[in-house]
């Protein structure tokens, strides 16, 4: 008989973060919302996925999930991860083929996908096709609201946590203090280090353009977000009037999306697998800019992404940021001189503690 799916859990908590965080955009953040998908099978097999939130919208996405998703997918082979996918994302399609919809598919896809390399007693980034283990990584903060002196000494920390390489918030209302803070970083830590620059979409296009030209000097690996991801012909005139590649992607929802905005000057996708529909589409997108001849990185999850990119020859470098999920996760990812390890355990590998999320249930 063909195992099926037997079961379906939603949850929904909410994350406090050990210290308040802030960007350009989203202002002021001190807390996030996980939604979480487990998927038992008929054989008593679990596979576990989560989407997250910047602290609005969890509940929306949990009831799509639970209340909406669950039953067009109960006692279906949950091996067939592309057709249950195909189904879900036309069943949604006209009334959500973005938002809370598709960051529950993503949930739920996750899930799948780590069902199906726990049943092989695979690793995923092995079940996807394996590349390398060892993940190039950098530390994403968000920290806008930091002093130069400060984000000097965060830095510090990270590296001493392993890291190499670091992603810091530019979008100040004076282009003049993000460029103090980036040169900061390039006095304190010289000129090999890699620096990427994040504005979480804070710019016009002239703007960006502007702020691009400021950061010339300090030979940063990309300019992240610096407009909103639907505006396909202003990130080519950034990357060629601002003469810095231009990594987005975090805010997109599907892979046709993705083609729009690598066609548009995106030189670095950055899928997140929380929010881009799941593991299917995340690997789709990699592929996908692999035919660009262009590198993949990628946004939030680290403990989840690690295993795609360590699947991905085009990877470049991982987003290492848990956004305070760190602590409710068993064993969280180790990072070790620079990069992040893929561990070799059956599945995806990460293993909340659910008595520990269970006094933040929302």
């Amino acid at each position: 008989m063909t195992t099926q799916i037997a079961h379906v859990k939603t949850d929904h908590f909410l994350i406090p973060l050990p210290h308040a965080l802030e960007d350009s955009m989203h202002g002021r953040m001190t807390r996030f919302e996980v939604v979480t998908s487990r998927v038992l099978d008929s054989d008593g097999a679990e596979g576990v996925g989560y989407t997250f939130t910047c602290g609005v919208n969890g509940g929306a996405i949990a009831d799509i999930l639970g209340r909406e998703m669950t039953p067009l997918v109960m006692g279906r082979d949950p091996s067939l991860v592309e057709a249950i996918w195909k189904d879900l994302w036309w069943a949604f399609h006209y009334g959500g083929r973005g938002g809370p919809t598709v960051l529950a598919l993503s949930a739920f896809d996750m899930a799948l996908w780590d069902l199906k390399a726990k049943r092989a007693g695979l690793p995923l980034w092995r079940l996807l096709g394996g590349f390398d283990a060892n993940v190039p990584c950098y530390a994403g903060g968000i920290d806008l609201h930091l002093t130069p002196d400060e984000l000097v000494a965060q830095t510090h920390e990270n590296i001493d946590k392993g890291h190499r390489a670091i992603k810091m918030k530019v979008g100040r209302d004076l282009l003049r203090e993000d460029v103090a803070k980036l040169a900061a970083l390039r006095d304190a830590f010289g000129p090999d280090m890699a620096l990427m620059a994040d504005a979480n979409m804070k710019f016009t296009v002239d703007g960006a353009i502007r702020a691009a030209k400021a950061f010339a000097d300090f030979d940063l690996t990309w300019f992240e977000e610096p407009i909103p991801p639907e505006d396909p012909a202003g990130h080519r005139r950034i990357l060629t009037e601002g003469g810095i590649p231009v990594a987005s992607g975090e805010n997109l929802r599907s892979l046709w999306e993705f083609r729009t905005a690598i066609e548009g000057g995106v030189t670095f996708p950055e899928p997140d697998v929380t929010n881009c529909g799941g593991v299917t589409p995340f690997m789709k997108i990699a592929r996908l800019a692999e035919a660009f001849h262009l590198p993949v990185t990628s946004h939030g999850a680290h403990d989840i992404t690690v295993q795609l990119l360590a699947a991905c020859p085009n990877r470049s470098y991982l987003e290492a940021h848990g956004f305070g999920l760190e602590n409710y996760i068993e064993k969280p990812v180790e990072i070790v001189d620079g990069h992040a390890i893929a561990p070799d355990r059956p599945g995806h590998g990460v293993v909340f503690d659910w008595d520990k999320l269970e006094t933040l249930r929302a």
